[in-house]
């Protein structure tokens, strides 16, 4: 599929400000409308798509209600009992007293420097279990709750923007404040709020007013923004709020997903976080009137197929961007059953690739025809607009599984707390790929050629990582032996310290056998990974292992981000004004043999590879095609 110019985006300092925790969790909490249409194949990665389907959207449920979101799961460690004491509990921080006992909170307070953990005390969300006690006729609860909450709106009056804690939350907390109020109504046995809770409504507005005034733009972020608003206009029934709101989702769903499924998020797990959120879009236009359109509908039906897509053998969406390691959603319904049950439910993708504008190509070797699903293998490769949003510095870095495990991860999320792990993870040093020392920028990445075949496919992509240097990266996959193959080459002005990482779970164990070989196996396992570095053009380095480095930060893997383990790094290393790099990364039975021979075939060399038995022959020419001959 020829490259197309795809334009960059430069990152603001307030996007670094915890969004949503995890969208995993966000997701799995929320309220999904999961439609009943009917599974189709994933894109073709060399058609473009059109953007609308011809059906017609279904008639809206005009009920004219706002159903009360919930509270992200961010409730559930914050019992009621906690609450009558002005206890707040978030991620790995300890219960804090952040009150008086009386409901009158410090809103300034955090104790760890944390500004996750300072968004969630100003969301409200915490407040959840006590305004469901409350609900339910408990008036003790839900005057505690109301304290806290009026105790907010007293403490930080509008406008709040200059508090990036209370700026960032409003749409969270907008939504606690509707619950709230229907908690309200519902426990006392009342149509109409009470006198003493006139000031609900008025905070309502003031909300309404800030998130008319203060729209974060066409990402996840704005679509809560635009549900929340959008709650309000609902809820105190003022129809140019829901105008504003259902017109800006109307037009956010065109940055948001793009025609072929892509969000603008650069993250995996806000991929998955963005079809739950759009799903609830849905429903919150139908039930208060609202026609949804055709578009929201299109869009995510395109997001469910990309994410099947994404979806490795495991059943997990691979670590890209901030992504923690998250399940595939199994919708019922929808391509995602399938994907989502490791085949066990569903009907069957007949798409193995996808090649996809915003920089992304998912690949595997069936999905479960002819071997059990878990033991196909599955990749990513990066590349695309410069970073974003939720993007790291990850292009033309791979993640690779097969056997039953992973083989290649990312370094993973280290959550949203500015400090040098956080860094460290956004870096190309937390990616497998061609590093260079000196590099700082964060380019847009080409994909200048790709070739599928019934049992390889080819890649190369192309980039320029810093001032005169340029990087080329070829990538090979093959289908039984599944292994993969690929070539570094970077040139440079100056003398620049160029390394491939190949980044391996934690729970390997890494032996080195002189400059060509390393083998990494979990002990115990019965499959092993050998990374082999064959000699093309340079001759090969010394192999390194890092794990577990603090000073400079390398080897570690975040599973969560809460959740740090040393991880072997094998780096294939050069120095100069150019490196050329032939990696190998062959998954076998932990007793199978892995050997290779070199010979030249007019210009090109031939890599005779013995896998477990199985012979095949790579050719690698000049221009760096590399191409599968036997």
């Amino acid at each position: 599929m020829p490259a197309r110019h795809l334009r960059t985006t430069r990152t603001t300092l307030r996007l670094m400000i915890p969004l949503l925790v995890s969208a995993a969790v966000l997701a799995a909490v929320l309220v999904i409308p999961w439609g009943g249409s009917e599974p189709e194949a994933a894109p073709d990665p060399t058609v473009s798509h059109t953007a609308e389907p011809p059906t017609a959207p279904p008639t809206p449920v005009k009920q004219n209600t706002y159903t009360c979101p919930a509270y992200s799961g961010i409730d559930h460690t914050n019992p009621v009992a906690n609450l009558y004491q002005d206890k707040f509990t978030w991620g790995t921080t300890p219960p804090t007293k952040v009150g008086d006992g009386k409901g009158n909170i410090n809103w300034r307070m955090n104790p760890d420097k944390n500004p996750s953990w300072y968004m969630w005390l100003h969301s409200l969300r915490w407040l959840g279990q006590g305004i469901e006690a409350g609900a339910r006729g408990d008036k003790r609860a839900l005057q505690r709750v109301s304290n806290i909450a009026r105790d907010w709106v007293n403490d930080n009056p509008y406008s709040w923007k200059s508090d990036v804690g209370a700026y960032e939350s409003t749409m969270h907390r907008t939504n606690v404040l509707i619950c709230l109020r229907q908690a309200v109504l519902s426990g006392l046995h009342v149509v109409k709020l009470p006198l003493t809770y006139t000031w609900l409504d008025d905070a309502l507005m003031e909300h309404a007013w800030f998130l008319q005034k203060n729209y974060s733009g066409d990402w996840n972020h704005g679509t809560d923004e635009s549900l929340a608003l959008f709650g309000i206009g609902c809820t105190l029934q003022r129809n140019d709020l829901k105008k504003l709101a259902s017109d800006r989702l109307t037009s956010a769903i065109k940055t948001s997903i793009d025609t072929q499924g892509s969000t603008n998020e650069q993250s995996t797990a806000y991929a998955q976080f963005n079809y739950a959120l759009w799903g609830r879009a849905i429903d919150v236009l139908r039930k208060c009137g609202v026609d949804p359109g055709t578009t929201i509908i299109a869009r995510r039906r395109e997001l469910a197929k990309w994410l099947a897509l994404a979806t490795n053998s495991l059943g997990n969406l691979p670590q890209l961007g901030d992504s923690e390691v998250v399940r595939t959603t199994p919708v019922p319904g929808t391509v995602l059953e399938y994907a989502g049950t490791l085949g066990q439910h569903g009907i069957r993708p007949t798409q193995r690739i996808g090649i996809f504008d915003a920089g992304y190509i998912f690949g595997r070797t069936g999905w479960g025809e002819k071997r059990p699903f878990t033991q196909e293998s599955t990749y990513s490769i990066r590349f695309g607009p410069s970073q974003k949003l939720h993007g790291h510095n990850d292009h033309t870095s791979v993640t690779y599984t097969s056997r039953g495990r992973d083989i290649l991860i990312d370094g993973g999320h280290a959550g949203y707390k500015i400090d040098d792990w956080r860094f460290w993870a956004k870096s190309q040093f937390a990616h497998n790929e061609l590093t260079v020392k000196s590099a700082t920028g964060h380019p847009e990445t080409r994909l200048t050629r790709s070739s599928i075949g019934a049992t390889s496919e080819f890649y190369e992509l192309q980039d320029s990582p810093g001032a005169g240097i340029d990087r080329t990266r070829d990538v090979l996959v093959l289908k039984d032996p599944d292994l993969m193959v690929v070539l570094d080459r970077g040139t440079s002005s100056s003398d620049e310290d160029y390394s491939t990482l190949w980044h391996l779970p934690s729970d390997q164990k890494v032996v080195v056998s002189g400059n060509d070989r390393a083998v990494a196996a979990k002990p115990g396992d019965r499959v092993k990974t050998t990374l082999l570095q064959i000699p093309f053009r340079q001759q090969a380095t010394p192999i390194e292992v890092v794990s577990g480095s603090q000073d400079p930060i390398q080897g570690w893997h975040y599973s969560t981000i809460d959740k740090r383990a040393a991880a072997p790094v094998v780096k294939f290393n050069r120095s100069g004004h150019e490196a050329s790099i032939l990696s190998v990364i062959a998954p076998s039975r932990a007793n199978a043999v892995v050997s290779y021979t070199t010979s030249q075939q007019g210009s090109r060399m031939l890599v005779n590879l013995k896998v477990d038995g199985v012979t095949t022959v790579i050719a690698v020419s000049a221009d760096g095609t590399l191409q599968r001959i036997k």
